[in-house]
């Protein structure tokens, strides 16, 4: 029997199917286009798509642990649904599920209400699970890096109530070490919730001035204004993405994206380590630009 990653070839799905190979872990990669992802030569590549039922029941078939990880897309929560059904059919006893941090706070943020709907499906069935709720990821920066090392803005509205964010890489690993515990255990374990945390709360103003001290000038921030800052997203990509991230950051801004107590002790425990901070993860993205 085997790990399904779903999600494989994504920032996330690609470093835990990474880590679980390191580990000696069986796994296999669910991938919707064969070859796109260089993977270890341990790994099974498995194509199918979490729209096509066929597919997805043939993929949990065969394995003991399901890693559940949904782009954030008009259908979501259908995909994740119909994901967690079938591995219930297949008899799978053993998931890790990643939605985000204050799935039930920002209630009018589309792709943070469809995860908070899986986990209420998780909760409500019992379903044998680790939810990992995962803060604002440090990798997201990179799609504005041009922009901070170019014209000296931070863009991303995230205000001055405070983000833990976490670097992608301490993400997998906490994934990664649940997974295995799951794996490992002879039978099904208690479902449980972790909050995915970085080791500091960054505002606007601070993560401008640690741009500032890797580029060696002045980083200012952008401002708080998440209107811009969607009109920029919609002439990029998809309106609806664009709208549905404009609402996230609102929440940010109202809320910010704290960690309970503990919580920090708590993933460095299971980690073995401590979490990257984020200067560290400036460092490296201007060390490889």
């Amino acid at each position: 029997m085997s790990i399904l990653v779903t999600g494989a070839t994504g920032t996330i799905g690609s470093l835990v199917v990474q880590g679980l190979a390191s580990a000696g872990a069986q796994v296999s990669a669910f991938v919707r286009t064969p070859g796109k992802q260089s993977f270890p030569a341990s790994v099974k590549e498995v194509v199918g798509d979490l729209t096509d039922v066929p597919s997805l029941r043939a993929a949990l078939s065969s394995v003991r642990t399901l890693f559940l990880l949904n782009a954030v897309t008009p259908d979501e929560v259908t995909q994740a649904l119909v994901a967690l059904n079938l591995a219930r059919e297949a008899g799978i006893e053993r998931v890790v599920y990643l939605s985000v941090i204050h799935a039930d706070k920002f209630t009018n943020v589309p792709h943070f209400t469809g995860k908070h709907t899986v986990e209420r499906m998780i909760e409500s069935l019992d379903i044998p699970a680790t939810i990992l709720r995962p803060a604002y990821f440090m990798q997201n920066e990179r799609s504005v890096q041009q922009v901070i090392q170019g014209y000296g803005v931070y863009p991303m509205p995230i205000g001055s109530a405070g983000v833990a964010m976490i670097d992608a890489r301490d993400i997998a690993d906490a994934a990664v070490a649940e997974l295995l515990r799951r794996d490992r255990e002879p039978g099904p374990s208690p479902r449980t919730t972790l909050d995915l945390v970085g080791p500091e709360l960054l505002t606007g103003e601070s993560v401008a001035r640690i741009w500032s001290a890797a580029l060696d000038r002045e980083v200012i921030y952008g401002g708080d204004d998440a209107a811009a800052f969607e009109e920029q997203l919609a002439a990029l990509g998809p309106s609806w993405l664009a709208y549905d991230m404009r609402l996230m950051m609102v929440g940010i801004q109202k809320f910010g994206m704290h960690g309970t107590d503990g919580t920090i002790d708590r993933l460095q425990a299971i980690l073995g380590r401590p979490l990257r901070k984020y200067a560290d993860f400036v460092k490296e993205a201007t060390a490889a630009s």
